[in-house]
């Protein structure tokens, strides 16, 4: 090789899929509980507890915004920790009971508590989520450093998340069968995350292994974090984040008040249709998995937001009030692309830490997934302010209402044209995004030999 030569890339890492799914086993409580709190939370408060629309909406926005700030500084705090057990196992240890307390007292609630409840006990969540997420998506970012191993893992991940949703969204449709009323079901939903967390993480710590990182020098604060994201791989990735977040939120709270009372079916025929949205992306995970190897991550994200717009606007304009055959195979269609976000921003963002770990010489892995999860919360905090819309147009909330029509017609606008615009918008974004796997194989050549050199 001449001193002109490019480095050799390191070898390719290939955890095995027994590694990959005792990995992903963490993902099923992590998912079961994320639905809810967008979905199921909302919604519950406002029309089964009794806390007012404005309320609900206000304590989720704030919250999460809240939260936003919260999660660059866990990140940096996560970036510096260094233990015998690893980085990233340890943190997921410390998360899990704060999780289980908070969703005890957050699902199995009776009616009439109030805004202070669930502000409390959603901050107390918030933070336990933070914690136990940011420190499992970093996590995976480092099982391999290669471009399309990455896909994989988080194609791995991704599934499990989809399976963890499909089993909470099992749970009301299996005791409303079974004759329970839908509050006990949400508490059924509660039970079952507080009992799978302490399983799953056991599965996850004894079969997964955590590479050695080396504890980087400090991040140098905040104006060193907005210098990163000002970095052009960084600003497209987190806008797109943004909008998607916003698109899936805007979807997930307002599912039962459109289908219910845009379409006019039962709970039992909209709990069914949000589960066979899930199932569908189950289904569509690995397609885009394989398209990224394909075409790469950034262009295979930016095809999955063109066919989530033109497939849901088909799915909610196009299928007729009350045909619920149709409805099922129109929401399947649009829901195969549930799962692109997830999957391929998480694998872009483990190709953009290894871009920034090239230009300032530290990894920031946890810092980077905190500000990609603080993009993700801020877009579904600004889709629970559907909700103060929702109020302002005078939509009443409680079950079996009856809205006036102009009053339905801002809801569909919400729920139609909005997420619509944002799937668009952010196809746009990625059209010129600079990590191709090209480059991202150039900085990998480069990292090798500086780590050579080092050694």
């Amino acid at each position: 090789m001449t001193a002109d030569s490019p480095a050799p890339a390191a070898p390719v890492v290939r955890r095995s899929n027994a590694v990959l799914s005792a990995f992903a086993a963490s993902c099923l409580p992590y998912a079961a509980l994320g639905l809810p709190v967008y979905v199921t939370l909302p919604e519950f408060y406002a029309s089964h507890v009794g806390v007012p629309l404005a309320a609900v909406s206000l304590i989720f926005l704030i919250v999460r915004l809240a939260d936003i700030v919260v999660d660059p500084f866990l990140g940096m705090v996560i970036d510096r920790t260094s233990t015998k057990w690893g980085r990233y196992r340890v943190w997921m240890a410390i998360g899990a009971p704060i999780l289980m307390g908070s969703v005890a007292m957050l699902f199995f609630v009776g009616r009439g508590a109030g805004p202070t409840h669930l502000a409390v006990w959603l901050v107390i969540m918030y933070l336990g989520y933070s914690i136990s997420l940011l420190s499992q998506m970093s996590w995976a970012s480092v099982l391999s450093p290669d471009y399309d191993q990455r896909s994989r893992i988080y194609g791995f991940w991704q599934v499990a998340n989809i399976i963890g949703v499909l089993a909470v969204l099992l749970i009301p449709v299996g005791a409303q069968a079974m004759g329970h009323s839908y509050v006990e079901a949400v508490r059924m939903q509660g039970g079952f995350i507080v009992v799978l967390l302490p399983i799953a993480l056991l599965i996850t710590f004894a079969f997964t292994p955590e590479p050695k990182n080396v504890t980087p020098p400090p991040h140098g604060g905040l104006g060193a974090t907005l210098a990163l994201i000002a970095k052009p791989v960084l600003r497209r990735l987190l806008l797109s984040d943004l909008m998607l977040g916003a698109a899936r939120g805007l979807i997930g709270v307002l599912f039962f008040y459109f289908f219910e009372q845009a379409r006019g079916f039962e709970r039992e025929q909209t709990s069914l249709l949000l589960l066979i949205y899930f199932v569908a992306g189950l289904v569509g995970a690995p397609i885009w998995a394989v398209l990224a190897t394909r075409i790469g991550k950034h262009r295979a994200l930016a095809v999955g937001s063109v066919y989530f717009a033109v497939s849901f606007a088909a799915a909610t304009l196009l299928v007729p009030a009350g045909n619920f055959p149709a409805a099922v195979a129109a929401m399947f269609g649009a829901g195969l692309a549930f799962g692109a976000a997830d999957l391929l921003l998480r694998a872009m963002m483990a190709d953009a830490s290894d871009a920034i770990r090239l230009d300032v010489g530290a990894d920031r892995t946890g810092l980077l997934f905190s500000i990609l999860n603080a993009t993700s919360k801020l877009g579904y905090a600004v889709s629970v302010g559907a909700f103060a819309v929702l109020e302002w147009i005078g939509f009443d909330a409680a079950p079996g209402a009856v809205n006036e029509p102009g009053v339905i017609l801002g809801l569909q606008w919400l729920f139609i044209a909005a997420p619509v615009v944002l799937l668009l918008a952010s196809a746009l974004v990625l059209r010129i995004y600079p990590l191709t796997p090209e480059r991202h194989a150039e900085i990998r050549a480069q990292l090798a030999a500086r780590d050579g050199e080092a050694a």
